[in-house]
């Protein structure tokens, strides 16, 4: 691969671009609680802009972000094991909430066939769920 010079003005240009993305995204490691909820704002804001898409134009941007939450999370929320069907129901049981109560996942047929394991959550209810139950998203991702 051929090593890249930059001038003075494109040292600048980046500078200017990556201070203004900054300001919405951070793209640093997670170093505390208010920059956690700052980065987990903004990857929700960005899964409900369709940006979770492999397609979508900031896909490597929600990469990035879920990269420094989960490295954040894995210090300071380590989660036992769990897939993400047993995440729901222990969310679902902690917060006295049945099948019928979850209309934004789908109706009770598919919150059913999510907690048994037959399908899996998509990026949509994954962002409905880490709203409603205030969780970051990473919670339903499972280890590997």
């Amino acid at each position: 691969m051929e090593a890249l010079s930059f001038s003075r003005n494109d040292i600048e240009e980046l500078a200017v671009h990556f201070e203004a993305i900054s300001e919405k995204v951070p793209l640093h490691p997670i170093h505390s609680d208010v920059e956690y909820d700052f980065a987990v704002r903004a990857l929700n804001a960005l899964l409900d802009a369709g940006a979770a898409d492999e397609g979508h134009r900031l896909a490597s941007l929600v990469d990035t972000l879920g990269d420094f939450i989960s490295e954040y999370d894995d210090v300071h929320y380590r989660l036992p094991d769990a897939s993400p069907a047993v995440v729901l129901k222990e969310l679902m049981l902690a917060n006295d909430v049945k099948q019928s109560d979850l209309p934004e996942i789908g109706s009770q047929g598919v919150v059913s066939e999510i907690l048994s394991g037959k399908r899996e959550l998509n990026a949509r209810q994954i962002g409905e769920l880490s709203r409603r139950f205030h969780v970051s998203p990473a919670a339903f991702f499972p280890a590997y």
